[in-house]
């Protein structure tokens, strides 16, 4: 009897997971295809996508390229639509079983709760979404019985590590803690005032990793980390002071958990997204692959501590899930306005965390939220972020 083919809506398709998610499903077009594609702005690379995978729809974000988008595909036959609320409404089809989100930043929120409340799987790449609303999230999720497959590389580790594991009277593995390894970025090492002077080309230049720009200098500045704390802390349902940062400059372990008779679990592997996108794409169920494997008489692992003094950005993100409510959402929303401000060149990289520390200073919390109390907490935060900007160039 043949088997259904896993029908895939790509949220992000043009970017870094998006696209080597879709190397994983033309490596095994018999069980997984793409039926939904989408892109923010990228409209060539889009169109190249569609005319190979041939998905029943596509959505361009920016509403502006929709012309050349739909000229481009319309003699296939492709349903093509654009702006945010096409997002929204195209992960809640019936021909979509599971929903990649890899869009950047707080744009991914809204159509994930989508995805949600139409009970389709998620394969969660983007961590915003569970930094701004990881409360509402595995409400909802819960509430609609919906699973969600951690896609980042440490929390599809520490996932691994879990499966299997006894649960306690709460249905809880029995976890003490989750030690969350980080590369350290390319300037591990570096001092603070030798940070003062470091580029945005630096920056972007992972010492392991192949990523997109901004998670690549939130790796940079250790925000990612925080970000990937606190994402941790709703998937896992774990306090943030038992979740320890430890630097694992190697990045062949992608994470480890504690637990109650103090034994250590850790998943290890190249630093590859592949390993990561294959595992939530097959549902938990390993993919065949011919990527490379380690050798591990070529290899050593070594720790550190994180030195938050020369990067504050992981203290700040500790800050921001201890006041709770809306308070991720201001960290996020600053650092998305710092890392937009550094790449461009009009802001130093340690300038970045004064910048962010200036906006949770500054913008009124609220200890409750719902999609309006986000978006008008993003719009503050922003505005706040983008005026200490105008000052600082003055």
């Amino acid at each position: 009897m043949k088997t259904q083919k896993r029908r895939i809506a790509v949220l992000g398709s043009t970017g870094s997971i998006g696209t080597q998610a879709l190397d994983i499903l033309r490596g095994n077009q018999a069980d997984l295809e793409a039926t939904v594609l989408v892109a923010r702005s990228s409209t060539e690379l889009l169109i190249k996508q569609a005319l190979e995978f041939h998905p029943k729809a596509v959505v361009i974000a920016d509403e502006t390229h929709y012309r050349v988008v739909h000229e481009a595909l319309r003699p296939l036959g492709i349903e093509v639509y654009a702006g945010a609320d096409a997002i929204e409404e195209v992960v809640q089809r019936e021909d979509v079983d599971l929903v990649l989100t890899a869009m950047v930043g707080y744009a991914g929120l809204r159509p994930t709760l989508s995805a949600i409340r139409a009970g389709k799987t998620i394969a969660l790449a983007n961590k915003e979404t569970l930094v701004v609303a990881g409360e509402m999230i595995i409400r909802e999720a819960k509430a609609h019985g919906v699973q969600i497959i951690p896609v980042d590389s440490e929390h599809s580790a520490i996932y691994q590590c879990l499966v299997g594991e006894e649960q306690g009277k709460e249905k809880k593995p029995l976890l003490e803690k989750i030690l969350l390894t980080a590369s350290g970025g390319p300037f591990r090492g570096f001092t603070p005032s030798q940070l003062e002077s470091v580029t945005p080309q630096q920056a972007l230049r992972h010492p392991n990793w192949v990523m997109g720009a901004k998670v690549t200098i939130d790796s940079a500045s250790l925000m990612n980390k925080g970000l990937e704390m606190i994402e941790a802390r709703w998937l896992f349902d774990t306090p943030p002071e038992d979740i320890e940062v430890v630097v694992h400059p190697q990045s062949i372990i992608h994470s480890m958990v504690q637990f109650c008779d103090g034994s250590v679990k850790a998943q290890l592997g190249q630093p590859d997204m592949r390993l990561p996108i294959s595992y939530a794409l097959g549902l938990t169920k390993r993919i065949a692959n011919s990527y490379p494997r380690l050798d591990f008489t070529q290899h050593s692992f070594t720790f550190e501590r994180p030195d938050l003094e020369a990067f504050p950005n992981l203290s700040l993100a500790y800050r921001a899930i201890a006041c709770g409510g809306t308070a991720p959402c201001v960290l996020n929303a600053a650092n998305e306005v710092a890392v937009a401000s550094f790449l461009e060149g009009k802001l130093g990289f340690r300038r970045m965390s004064k910048l962010i520390e200036h906006t949770l200073d500054t913008v009124v919390l609220s200890t409750t939220y719902d999609l309006s109390v986000l978006a008008a907490t993003d719009h503050e935060a922003r505005c706040r972020a983008t005026e200490w900007l105008k000052k600082q160039s003055k």
